[in-house]
């Protein structure tokens, strides 16, 4: 893909992720180089690895500098490709912090012309490092986790029983005898809104589950839970499976559905009315909260049949 054509995909896919962070864009697998290796090795390095850019670390990985395919050229035109890459390295790099948010990173990109910047914590030990390909490679791993693109999720919008009945995102049939945890949501009193993540995050708690994980699914779970009170006019239910390597929980009403759900993705968009307003809910946060707090998602929906929204969480190292 040209160079021009990324950028405009960029610019035009940011703002409906702009809850991604780079400690989810970068890759990990860093190629890092020690001030005292020479120019000659990093070209070398750059050849065989096919990149542009190459951060410079200390004994403790934390980063001192970048040595860059511009460096290489400077250095073979006047002849000292031999000499070591801390003679010659930028030392001013400008970087990434994890929690730095898709905009300002393609706002970094845009104003520095960089191909790939490094990721690093408060200690500025390196992280990862971010290039314009791994944006587009995260961008679109969310797609693939929030909508179902393949032949099941038309099976299973032609047939309203299935997603109902089915998991969202395995396809495998629901026991919802079989869960951890159940509650009843009430849509008739918009006061209550939130009492059934509020018990869910005390019984995970119980469970023995960690703060930050537990945090993620009462978020979650709490946007799902006010959006059945406060758009479904519907009696819903929330589910919540304990898993070995993760939690699973399910939100689902039979109410008046999502018309658009990628409309309703977009941060900002509410159908709420003046007084829901009012109570303090409808900013138009739910399901990019759920997106932006959970490690997979997917939301079924058909107006007039009600909305099913599942969720994954996972510890995050």
């Amino acid at each position: 893909m040209a160079e021009d054509k990324v950028d405009e995909l960029l610019q035009k896919l940011q703002k409906y992720f702009s809850h991604i962070t780079a400690s989810e864009i970068m890759n990990k697998n860093v190629i890092t180089l020690t001030s005292e290796r020479t120019l000659w090795q990093a070209k070398e390095l750059m050849k065989i690895r096919k990149i542009s850019g190459i951060p410079v670390v200390n004994d403790q990985r934390k980063l001192i500098g970048i040595i860059s395919i511009e460096d290489i050229i400077m250095a073979l035109e006047k002849n000292y490709i031999k000499e070591p890459i801390g003679n010659h390295m930028t030392k001013r790099v400008v970087s990434f912090s994890p929690d730095e948010p898709l905009e300002s990173i393609v706002s970094k990109f845009e104003r520095y012309h960089f191909g790939r910047f490094p990721v690093v914590d408060k200690n500025k030990r390196i992280l990862g490092v971010i290039s314009k390909k791994d944006i587009i490679r995260a961008i679109l791993e969310r797609f693939r986790l929030i909508y179902v693109h393949d032949e099941r999720r038309s099976q299973i919008l032609e047939k309203e029983a299935e997603w109902f009945d089915k998991s969202l995102i395995t396809g495998d049939y629901v026991k919802k005898s079989d869960a951890d945890f159940v509650f009843q949501i009430n849509y008739t009193n918009v006061d209550l809104a939130g009492a059934g993540a509020a018990k869910l995050k005390f019984f995970l708690t119980k469970k023995g589950i960690g703060e930050t994980l537990v945090r993620r699914v009462a978020i979650a779970t709490y946007e799902a839970e006010v959006n059945v009170v406060i758009h479904s006019e519907s009696e819903g239910a929330i589910y919540c499976w304990i898993e070995k390597t993760c939690i699973k929980v399910r939100v689902e009403d039979h109410g008046r559905g999502i018309e658009n759900i990628e409309q309703a993705m977009k941060e900002g968009y509410s159908t709420a009315t003046d007084h829901i307003r009012e109570l303090g809910f409808g900013a138009g946060m739910g399901l990019p909260n759920i997106r932006r707090y959970s490690d997979q998602m997917v939301v079924m929906s058909e107006v007039g049949k009600g909305v099913v929204v599942e969720m994954i969480f996972c510890e995050r190292g």
